[in-house]
């Protein structure tokens, strides 16, 4: 039996949403062991002169704990 833990990180691209969610999940994994998955709650940009200039995301990391 395994127990996980999630945790809430924020990520940004100027590229794209896909951009920013593997940013994310490389970042995780600097810091977290045994990173499984990834939900993503929340997709948002950023205007500048009425053009998309960054795209973010909120995403849950799931990892699971060692024994």
């Amino acid at each position: 039996m395994s127990i996980a833990r999630i945790t809430e990180i924020s990520a940004s691209s100027s590229v794209s949403f896909e951009d920013a969610v593997r940013e994310g999940i490389a970042r995780a994994n600097k810091t977290l062991e045994n990173v499984q998955g990834a939900w993503i709650n929340e997709q948002k940009v950023v205007v500048k002169d009425g053009k998309i200039a960054e795209y973010r995301v909120n995403m849950k990391v799931t990892f699971v704990l060692r024994d």
